[in-house]
């Protein structure tokens, strides 16, 4: 589905996503998925098991790519009381490990083009998994749950996110690991797209930087 890297020389920009594309960490991604499963769980009053059922059910329902954020809304939570949980609940200082390809990467790419990220995290924790991966102060721009709380995919977003990097469509190539969520939208718009599911696919986008 993800299209061919574009031309080095039509690009302005890299939009990258954050959780699943600068890194991988099941364990992290697990310590996500039990907070929002308490937050249903309390909001509901119901346990644990029932929670996830529910969460389960509502992603399976969206047509958005099945996003955690829009099925505990539709749950009837809200994303900054979800967001201060996950604050307070995942510990990426526990549990990930730096992979210095990674800012080397972004280090490289920088050299060529403009470098932002457009997560559906928030800042704090967002800012904190930067830190353990390295890449803290790389992007000129850091676009989060938290600027809209709107969580992908969502078309307007994407093009107030183009509007203030000033590129065209054409100019910003968005790399993420969930087509539906990440990609989707912007190459609905016309941005060239990147899909990546490991670090390794990731490394391949040093040849735009050749």
């Amino acid at each position: 589905m993800t299209s061919p890297l574009p031309r080095p020389e039509s690009l302005k920009a890299i939009v990258f996503d954050l959780d699943g594309t600068l890194y991988r960490d099941d364990r992290l991604g697990e310590e996500v998925s039990q907070s929002a499963i308490r937050y249903v769980a309390a909001l509901r009053q119901v346990g644990m098991a029932e929670a996830e059922a529910m969460l389960q059910r509502a992603r399976a329902k969206s047509g958005d790519g099945g996003t955690l954020s829009r099925a505990v809304v539709a749950l009837g939570g809200n994303l900054p009381e979800m967001h201060r949980r996950f604050a307070l609940d995942i510990h990426p200082e526990e549990l990930l490990k730096k992979d210095e390809r990674v800012p080397k990467l972004l280090k490289l790419l920088a050299t060529r083009f403009q470098l932002y990220l457009y997560t559906n995290n928030n800042r704090d924790l967002s800012g904190r998994i930067m830190a353990q991966l390295g890449v803290t102060g790389l992007f000129r721009d850091i676009f989060t749950i938290e600027d809209y709380w709107l969580p992908k995919p969502d078309p307007k977003l994407i093009t107030d996110i183009l509007t203030k990097i000033d590129a065209k469509p054409a100019e910003a190539l968005f790399v993420g690991d969930r087509y539906e969520v990440d990609l989707s939208v912007p190459k609905s718009i016309g941005c060239p797209v990147f899909e990546t599911k490991t670090v390794e696919e990731l490394l391949t986008l040093e040849q735009l930087a050749h």
